[in-house]
C-alpha cells in the first residue's frame, strides 16, 4: 500500500499514555450506581446511545465532532461554516489530508497516526448529514472516561479505526465504561496540550506543567479549577475559543474574565479603568511557555531529522519563557481561506489569523498574543495555499512528496508550479494567568517601559507623557 494511505500527523496528544495525572475535583466520577445498573456490557458507542441518543445528536452537531461551525467571529467567512476540515493552518496545515493511519519508520516504530487522534470520533470523517453510522462513530469515552485509551487498528475489511486498548478484555472495558465522569482537566489536556505535533508546540500557554500547576504558574488551574468551569458546555456545545481560526459552537458566548470577576477588582481605581481598553491577560500573562518550549516558527520548505526518533519534521524554531506581543482585538479576525487566492499584506506575509480592531474601535481592547510565523506552500497559478500530507515528510523528509500528495488529495489534481509564502498568526493567550504580585506594573508599559509599542497601537506616544488628554484612551 502506498505511503499516501498512511498519512498521519505526529500529534503527541497523550491519548495512549497516562502522563498527565490531575485530581478529578469538579469532574469527579459520577455516582456509578446508575451506570452499573444499566451498563452490563460495552459494545462501543451503541451501548451509550441506547439511552443517550439525544446527547449523541448534540455531540454530532458540535465543533468537537464536526470540526466546523457557523463563523460570525471570522470576518471573511462569507456565511460559510469554517473549521479544521475545510481550512488550513500554519502548523500541520489541514487534517483532512492526513486523517488516520499507521505510519511507521524504517525500524517499524509507529511515528504517527493522523490528525483524527484528537477527534472525538472513531475514525470516520464527520459528515454534515446525521446518520446512524455517524452517531456510532462518536467516541463518548474519549472525553468521559479518564481511564480510557485507544489505538489505531486495521479492521478485517482493511479500513482503519480507533479502538479501545482494552477491547479484548471485556471485564476491563466494562469497568472503563462504567466509571465515567464529566470531562476532567486530564482528558482535555491529552489533546489540547499536544496539538501541533508535540507538548505545547501550538498554543504555548497550555503545558504539561498544568497537570500539577501551582498558583504562581497558573492562578486558575493552580487553584484546582477545571477547564469546564470556564469552558462551559450547553448541550455539548462549548463556550470559548479565543482567536479561533474556525467557527464556534456558541458564537454569541465568549469566555471572558468578567464572567466571574465582577465589580471593583483592584485596589487602584485606575487599574479598573484600564480594564475598559486593556484586557486582563495583557497584564496578568507576562510570559508563556514557562515549562515546555513552544513552536514560534515552522518552515515547511525544509525538513530536519529528529534525533533518536527515526523521523523527520519541518524546520521548527522553539522558544521558552516567551514574552507576548500586544495588539487590539474586538473578538473577530480574518483568516487565510484554503480555497481562495491569498492576499499578501504590506509586511510581505499572509495572515493566517489577524485580529480585527484598533484604538478607534470601541469594542476592541489590547490583548496579549503569541505571534507565530511560518513558511508554507502555494499554488502559484491560482494563488491558493496547498495543504501538506505530512506522512511522507515525517517518514522520508521529502517535502515535495508531502506537497504533491496534499495538492492531489485536496484539489483532486496535480499542482505544477509550487511556490512558498511567509505567514503570520496571532494566537490569543488566556492560560498561565499569574497572580497580582507577578502582573505588569505601571512602569512596565509607561515612562520608558518596554511592554507596549504605543505608536504601533495608534497612539502618538506614551499617554502618561502628556500626549493625550488626561483620562482618555
Amino acid at each position: 500500500m502506498s505511503i499516501s494511505k498512511f498519512l498521519a500527523t505526529l500529534v503527541v496528544c497523550l491519548l495512549s499514555a497516562n502522563v498527565l495525572a490531575a485530581p478529578a475535583s469538579e469532574g469527579a466520577l459520577w455516582e456509578n450506581r446508575h451506570v452499573t445498573k444499566h451498563v452490563k456490557t460495552y459494545e462501543g458507542t451503541k451501548s451509550c446511545i441506547e439511552c443517550h441518543d439525544e446527547e449523541a445528536a448534540d455531540v454530532f452537531k458540535s465543533i468537537h465532532y464536526q470540526w466546523s461551525a457557523e463563523a460570525p467571529n471570522i470576518s471573511n467567512a462569507k456565511g460559510k461554516r469554517i473549521g479544521k476540515l475545510n481550512s488550513t493552518n500554519d502548523f500541520c496545515t489541514n487534517p483532512s489530508v492526513s486523517w488516520i493511519g499507521i505510519l511507521t519508520n524504517n525500524d517499524g516504530k509507529v511515528i504517527g497516526n493522523g490528525c483524527s487522534k484528537c477527534h472525538v470520533g472513531l475514525g470516520l470523517k464527520p459528515e454534515p448529514q446525521m446518520t446512524q453510522a455517524q452517531l456510532e462513530n462518536i467516541d463518548c469515552l474519549v472525553c468521559h472516561s479518564p481511564n480510557y485509551r485507544r489505538d489505531v487498528v486495521k479492521k478485517p475489511d482493511g479500513t482503519l479505526a480507533w479502538q479501545p486498548k482494552a477491547i479484548n478484555n471485556p471485564e476491563q472495558m466494562l469497568s472503563i465504561a462504567q466509571h465515567i465522569s464529566k470531562p476532567t482537566n486530564e482528558v482535555c489536556m491529552r489533546c489540547h496540550v499536544g496539538s501541533g505535533g508535540g507538548m505545547n508546540f501550538k498554543r504555548g500557554d497550555i503545558e504539561t506543567a498544568h497537570a500539577g500547576a501551582d498558583r504562581d504558574f497558573d492562578v486558575h488551574m493552580g487553584s484546582n479549577m477545571q477547564c469546564i468551569q470556564c469552558h462551559k458546555f450547553k448541550d455539548h456545545q462549548v463556550v470559548g475559543a479565543g482567536t479561533q481560526m474556525s467557527g464556534k459552537d456558541l458564537p454569541e458566548a465568549r469566555g471572558q474574565c468578567e464572567n466571574c470577576h465582577k465589580g471593583r477588582l483592584h485596589a487602584k481605581a485606575e487599574n479598573d479603568r484600564h480594564g475598559k481598553r486593556v484586557y486582563c491577560t495583557t497584564c496578568h500573562i507576562t510570559v508563556f511557555a514557562q515549562h515546555d518550549r513552544t513552536d514560534m516558527r515552522r518552515d515547511w520548505s525544509q525538513a530536519e531529522a529528529v534525533a533518536g526518533e527515526g523521523r523527520f519534521e519541518p524546520k521548527i524554531e522553539f522558544q521558552k519563557d516567551v514574552k507576548p506581543v500586544y495588539t487590539w482585538w474586538n473578538g473577530t479576525g480574518e483568516i487565510a481561506l484554503l480555497n481562495e487566492a491569498v492576499r499578501v499584506g504590506p509586511n510581505g506575509k499572509v495572515g493566517m489569523y489577524v485580529p480585527n480592531g484598533s484604538r478607534k474601535d470601541p469594542k476592541a481592547r489590547i490583548y496579549a498574543f503569541k505571534y507565530h510565523t511560518a513558511k508554507v506552500p502555494i499554488d502559484t497559478t491560482t494563488g491558493m495555499l496547498i495543504p501538506i500530507q505530512v506522512g511522507p515528510v515525517f517518514k522520508t523528509g521529502k517535502i515535495e512528496a508531502g506537497v504533491k500528495g496534499g495538492a492531489k488529495a485536496w484539489f483532486g489534481r496535480d499542482v505544477e508550479k509550487v511556490g512558498w509564502v511567509e505567514t503570520e498568526r496571532y494566537m490569543g493567550l488566556f492560560h498561565e494567568v499569574q497572580p497580582s504580585k507577578s502582573a505588569l506594573g505601571c512602569r512596565d508599559c509607561h515612562e520608558g517601559g518596554k511592554g507596549l509599542d504605543w505608536k504601533a497601537l495608534g497612539y502618538p506616544g506614551d499617554p502618561v507623557k502628556g500626549k493625550l488628554p488626561k483620562g482618555s484612551f
